[in-house]
């Protein structure tokens, strides 16, 4: 199991400590009370200091290594939105962007693509049976290790080998993709960023969203690139 180097150090002084207990009971050329009673108290402590390493690497567990992920950065936006909204969107986007773990991010209003910042890919998104099954709850999705779930290539159009997503509704006809530099990245304060902004832009901004889409939304080409 890895753990940091300040967790390993009360586990390897347990356990040599508790090997040389061991060693020194079985050495000695007769037992008696008081060499048990050095015993025992020995290989309690011993025992103390290898579960303070185990519990010191719960309170502090290694950070996952970035992945090196393949795309550009930039920043796409649909076509007629409003300058207020766009202020938002840039302002949101760039928040969660900098204050968060995340390598991208995606907008969706009824399918229809109104954000892309961050890393971007080169093929368009689409979709799939998760982004459907978190419209349908009403609750966000977070998943943890990309790796481990069968349906993974449903978020190839947001940024290939992405190793954690968090997919956030928006009332019942948005959806706010968040893909993660590393595996188990994103904190509860995180998702609570996160799930504030969607509420942000359900109650503020929906009519603006609507009326945005109804004119086919068409990434603008002319947004600055920006991480």
């Amino acid at each position: 199991m890895d753990m940091p180097p300040t967790a390993r150090i009360p586990v390897a002084a347990g356990a040599v400590g508790l090997v040389l207990t061991v060693i020194n009971q079985l050495s000695a050329d007769h037992v008696d009370p008081s060499l048990q009673r050095a015993g025992v108290v020995a290989s309690i402590l011993s025992v103390v200091l290898m579960l303070v390493g185990l519990l010191w690497s719960r309170i502090t567990p290694v950070v996952a290594e970035r992945a090196e992920l393949a795309g550009r950065e930039g920043l796409e936006l649909a076509a007629g939105l409003p300058e207020p909204l766009r202020r938002e969107l840039g302002w949101g986007s760039s928040l969660l962007l900098t204050a968060t773990p995340a390598a991208s991010l995606l907008l969706l209003w009824d399918q229809n693509l109104v954000l892309r910042r961050g890393l971007l890919a080169d093929s368009s998104f689409s979709p799939g049976p998760i982004c459907a099954r978190c419209l349908q709850s009403g609750k966000a999705i977070s998943l943890v290790d990309l790796s481990l779930y069968p349906g993974r290539a449903e978020f190839d159009g947001l940024l290939p080998g992405l190793p954690a997503v968090v997919v956030q509704p928006i009332g019942r006809r948005g959806l706010l993709l968040l893909g993660g530099w590393s595996v188990r990245c994103f904190s509860r304060s995180d998702l609570t960023w996160l799930e504030g902004w969607a509420q942000r832009l359900t109650a503020e901004w929906a009519p603006v969203l609507d009326a945005a889409v109804a004119a086919v939304a068409v990434p603008d080409d002319s947004a600055p690139g920006t991480g």
